[in-house]
Parts: structure tokens; C-alpha cells; sequence
């Protein structure tokens, strides 16, 4: 009996074991699992929750590189995308093609220039000034010519250093030098460009009925615009030579501006991308531009013998209109005065002692 009653006893202890050690083990189990069960709850119930209240939840990191708008507190113009992808594509165009690439343009054109000089010659007067001059250019032409040209060489000038100063100035003035410098150039080209834009729409105002192309303009081409062997071709009082490079400030010039003020004034919501694109047509434009004005200044001073009397002293030579202008003199002859009577004393169009104008064979120095 007392045997049952030990073998009753020591079963219940190891029953009794059994259970503590599973308990042990369960509450060990569990304090390791629970705090697992965070991650689960959020899994399925807080995710619903977050879904329906927190869009930014669905946001990943390949919209954030393609430039994809996200949610944000801040209120603007593209205040919800963090990173713009195209900044890289126009950094790559803008010192890769257009740097390379443009400044051959501008060696082109002075390449070609110095072609023509020694190769053509000068365009000398056939006849010698008799010191009777007509007026070409009023104060007012004359003035708003000079001020548009003296800004564009401003803006040539420190366009031309932002765009190709790390290659060109900075081993030349150093990193420090470079920044101040680059600092000044961006205000003044960023203040004057406003100011330019408008001279050129005066420009435009002023001399667009005297532009109008017609069929004399094409004999003038031709004719090589009277650089070529015979006689010089007749012209109103703008000849096919001016009236392209009118139209070429007016078309491309025009573009020049207009991205300018797209890029000076960014107060209409231009997004980042449309003010890259707009810096890229600026720049290329731009530089076309300076290489005709290079031709432009070329013909207008040594390459045309009193040419730049009429923008200097606001008259030409009789001798000089006839050649050039010959449609246009017929128009104002009986208006022609002696220089002396005006106060002329410089210049081509008062000069009895210039060069021998039938010796055209070769470059002749500046009047």
C-alpha cells in the first residue's frame, strides 16, 4: 500500500516538474516572440492606416531620382521634388557640346574675316572725298547704335568668361580670383541684359521699315556685296548686307533676349527644366550672334574705307553714297553740304590725303 501511495507521490513530482519547466519554457518563448508582434501589428493593421492617411507611404526611391513630385509642407514652384534629374543632363551638354564646340564658331568667323582681308582687300572709295557730305545717321541713331553696341561687348565679354572661365581664367587668375571675378561679371551681366534687351526693341522700332527685303537686295548678293571684281552693286539706304544682319539681331538676337529675361526674371513659374533650356539656347545663340557682329565690325571699320564715318560723325562722304548707296543718295543729294560748313574736320569724308583709292590690290591701314 505504502509503495502505491511513494509511486503516486513521485509521479505527481515529475508531473508537477514537467509542467513548471514547460511554463518556464513557454514564458521564455513568448518574451522572446512578443516583441516581434510590433512588426506584425504594423504589417496588418497599421499599414491599412498609413495607406489611407499618408501618400508619402508610397513613395520610393526611383521617384525621387526621376524627379517624380513628392509631398511636401513647403508651398512653390517645384517645392515637392527633391531631386532634379535633368540638372545632370544639362551640365553635361553645357561643358560638354557646348563649350567643345562653340569657340570653333568664333575661330570660323575670325578665320574667315582674316580670309577676306587678305585675300579682298579693303573696299576703297573710287573716287576722292570732294569734301561735300550728306547725313546719314541722326544724334539720336547714333546714340542708341553706340549703346547697344558698347552692352553687347559687356555681355560677350562676361558671357563668354562664365561660360568658358574654368578652362580659360581660372589657371590664369587662380580659384580666388576666378570667383571674384565671376561674382562681378554674373550682376553685370545680369543688370546690363535687361537694359540691352531694351535697346535692341528700340532698334527694332527704329529701323525695321528701312529693312523690308526686295529685289535690289538680291543683285546685291549677287554682286558679293561689291567685295567681288566690278561694279558695285546698287543699294537703298540699307543694303542686303545690313538688312541680313538686322534681321538676324531681330530673329536670333531676338531668342538671345528672350531666354535672358527667362532666366533674369524667374517670376512666372518657369520650372527648373524650362530655365536649363533656356541657359542652353541662350548660350549657343549667343555665340552665333558674336560671330557675325565680329564680320559686322569688320565691314563697318577696316574693311570698308569711310564706312564708319556715318556712325562717328553722323555724315558721309558724297563719294562714299554714291558707291555704297546709290538708290538712297539719289533720295537726299540735294541735301549734301560742304563738311566745312558743319564743322567736319576728321575723318574719310573731309579727307584730301587718304591712299591712292585705285590701289585696291592690297589692305590698306585704317582711315
Amino acid at each position: 500500500m505504502m509503495d502505491n501511495t511513494e509511486t503516486k507521490k513521485a509521479r505527481g513530482r515529475r508531473v508537477h516538474t514537467r509542467i513548471m519547466l514547460w511554463s518556464l519554457l513557454l514564458i521564455a518563448v513568448g518574451a522572446m516572440v512578443a516583441p516581434l508582434s510590433g512588426y506584425l501589428f504594423v504589417e496588418i493593421a497599421g499599414a491599412q492606416s498609413f495607406e489611407e492617411t499618408n501618400p508619402r507611404s508610397e513613395t520610393t526611391w526611383r521617384d525621387v531620382r526621376e524627379g517624380n513630385t513628392g509631398i511636401t509642407t513647403i508651398q512653390g514652384d517645384e517645392t515637392g521634388v527633391l531631386i532634379q534629374n535633368g540638372g545632370e543632363n544639362w551640365r553635361q551638354l553645357r561643358n560638354g557640346v557646348v563649350a567643345n564646340i562653340m569657340p570653333w564658331v568664333l575661330f570660323a568667323a575670325l578665320a574667315a574675316i582674316t580670309l577676306v582681308f587678305f585675300i579682298a582687300g579693303r573696299m576703297r572709295l573710287d573716287h576722292r572725298p570732294s569734301g561735300q557730305v550728306v547725313l546719314r545717321w541722326k544724334l539720336w541713331e547714333r546714340v542708341l547704335h553706340w549703346t547697344t553696341a558698347t552692352l553687347f561687348i559687356v555681355l560677350s565679354i562676361t558671357g563668354l568668361s562664365l561660360l568658358f572661365g574654368r578652362a580659360v581664367l581660372i589657371p590664369v587668375l587662380g580659384p580666388e580670383g576666378f570667383a571674384a571675378y565671376a561674382t562681378l561679371a554674373m550682376n553685370s551681366h545680369n543688370y546690363v541684359g535687361p537694359v540691352f534687351t531694351l535697346c535692341v526693341a528700340a532698334m527694332a522700332l527704329a529701323w525695321v521699315w528701312h529693312n523690308i527685303p526686295n529685289k535690289t537686295d538680291l543683285a546685291w548678293f549677287k554682286a558679293g556685296g561689291g567685295f567681288l571684281k566690278g561694279k558695285h552693286p546698287s543699294a537703298g539706304r540699307m543694303n542686303g548686307g545690313e538688312k541680313l544682319w538686322f534681321w538676324f539681331i531681330m530673329l536670333v538676337g531676338g531668342v538671345v533676349c528672350a531666354t535672358g529675361v527667362v532666366m533674369d526674371f524667374p517670376i512666372w513659374g518657369q520650372t527648373r527644366e524650362t530655365m536649363q533650356q533656356a541657359n542652353l539656347v541662350h548660350a549657343v545663340a549667343s555665340i552665333l550672334w558674336i560671330g557675325l557682329f565680329l564680320g559686322h565690325a569688320y565691314i563697318g571699320t577696316l574693311g570698308t574705307q569711310g564706312a564708319i564715318d556715318g556712325m562717328t560723325t553722323g555724315y558721309s562722304s558724297v563719294e562714299w553714297a554714291k558707291q555704297h548707296h546709290d538708290l538712297w543718295y539719289e533720295e537726299v543729294k540735294d541735301q549734301a553740304v560742304d563738311a566745312d560748313s558743319i564743322g567736319l574736320t576728321r575723318g574719310v569724308a573731309v579727307s584730301m590725303t587718304d591712299s591712292d583709292p585705285t590701289d585696291s590690290g592690297r589692305p590698306a591701314s585704317s582711315s
